[in-house]
C-alpha cells in the first residue's frame, strides 16, 4: 500500500461555477452527516474556517498549511487527514495554489449525537483491551494523520451516497458514517501505539506487542508470543487487536518490515537480497511479491527511483 491513500477525484467546479476563488464550497446535506467539497484555486493566507460541527476534513489535492489553536502550524497533504473540534476554527493558508493546481479538501460534518452514539455502542459491545483507555474520538493529540485504506474506502463512500439520488440513501448513510467513525477511532489508535508505544509500554499491553516487534524484525514473530506477551489467548489477542487497530497483527508485522525494507533500499550500497534477509524475510520471491502488494513497485524498481529522485 502507498504511503498516503487518497480518495477517488472529485471533479473540480469549472469557473463559471465557482462563487469565489477561496474556499469554494459544495455543499452536500443528509440526515446523518453534511459533506462539503472545498476548492482554493488561488494563493491567500490566513483564511479562517469554522464548521460548528466536530468535523474530519481529507485533502484531495494541492497543499495547505494548518494553523489549529495551542498546536504549531502544518503542512497538510492529500492522503491525509485533521479532526477539528465542534467549536474550533481553522486557520489556513494557501501558498501554492493557482487555477492550473488548485487545492481541494473533503470536510465531513458530522453531528455530536451520532457521535456519542457510536462510540457508547462500541464501549459496551465492543470494549478496548485496557478499561483504562475506553473508545473516544480524539479532535487534540492525534488529530493528524496519514490515511489508512480502511478510512480512504469509507469516505469514498460517504462521497458516493452524498451525490446518490436513491431513496435509501439516507439509511446507507446512516450505517456508514459510523463504520467511517470506527474506523476514524483505529486510525487514532495506530498513531497512538505504533508512534508512541515507548509512552505507553507500561500502561497498554498491545504498546508492549508493538515494541517487541519493533525491536525483533529480523526473527520468527509467532502469534504465540505476540499473545504471550499481551497476556491473551492466542484467539483473543487476534480478534481484539484487529478489532481495536483496524488490522491483524500479521499485517502489522509485514507493515513494519516493509517500512525498514524501504528505509533499507534507500541506501545504495545495500542489494534486495540483502534487504529481503534483514528485515526477516526468508524467501526473496515472497519479499518481493509483497513489497509490490503493498508498495505498487518492486523492491528493485523501488531503489532505482529512489536513486533517480
Amino acid at each position: 500500500m502507498p504511503t498516503h491513500h487518497l480518495p477517488a477525484p472529485i471533479s473540480l467546479r469549472q469557473p463559471e461555477q465557482l462563487t469565489t476563488l477561496v474556499e469554494n464550497r459544495t455543499v452536500y446535506t443528509l440526515e446523518a452527516f453534511e459533506l462539503n467539497v472545498f476548492e482554493t484555486h488561488r494563493t491567500a493566507h490566513q483564511v479562517p474556517l469554522s464548521m460548528g460541527h466536530v468535523v474530519l476534513t481529507t485533502m484531495l489535492r494541492g497543499k495547505k498549511v494548518m494553523h489549529l489553536a495551542g498546536r504549531p502550524a502544518f503542512d497538510y497533504l492529500p492522503g491525509e487527514s485533521v479532526v477539528v473540534g465542534k467549536d474550533e476554527t481553522m486557520v489556513i493558508d494557501f501558498p501554492e495554489a493557482n487555477e492550473a493546481q488548485p487545492t481541494q479538501c473533503l470536510a465531513v460534518a458530522i453531528p455530536t449525537d451520532t457521535i456519542r452514539q457510536t462510540v457508547d455502542l462500541l464501549n459496551e459491545h465492543s470494549p478496548r483491551a485496557e478499561e483504562h483507555l475506553p473508545w473516544q474520538l480524539d479532535t487534540a493529540e492525534h488529530a493528524h494523520f496519514q490515511n489508512t485504506p480502511e478510512l480512504t474506502s469509507t469516505l469514498e463512500r460517504l462521497v458516493l451516497l452524498s451525490q446518490d439520488t436513491g431513496r435509501v440513501k439516507d439509511v446507507l448513510a446512516n450505517f456508514t458514517i459510523q463504520e467511517m467513525l470506527v474506523r476514524l477511532m483505529q486510525t487514532q489508535a495506530r498513531q497512538l501505539l505504533f508512534h508512541n508505544y515507548k509512552e505507553h509500554v507500561t500502561s497498554h499491553r498491545f504498546a508492549h506487542v508493538v515494541q517487541y516487534i519493533k525491536q525483533h524484525l529480523t526473527e520468527q514473530i509467532t502469534i504465540e508470543k505476540l499473545s504471550e506477551l499481551a497476556c491473551m489467548s492466542k484467539a483473543t489477542f487476534f480478534r481484539v487487536f484487529k478489532r481495536e487497530l483496524g488490522l491483524t497483527p500479521v499485517e502489522y508485522v509485514i507493515q513494519e518490515r516493509l517500512a525498514e525494507a524501504k528505509r533499507l533500499l534507500r541506501n545504495p550500497l545495500t542489494t534486495v537480497t540483502d534487504v529481503c534477509f534483514r528485515t526477516g524475510f526468508n524467501n526473496t520471491a515472497y519479499f518481493q511479491k509483497l513489497f509490490k502488494q503493498y508498495e505498487g513497485v518492486t523492491p528493485g524498481l523501488y531503489k532505482k527511483q529512489y536513486a533517480a529522485g
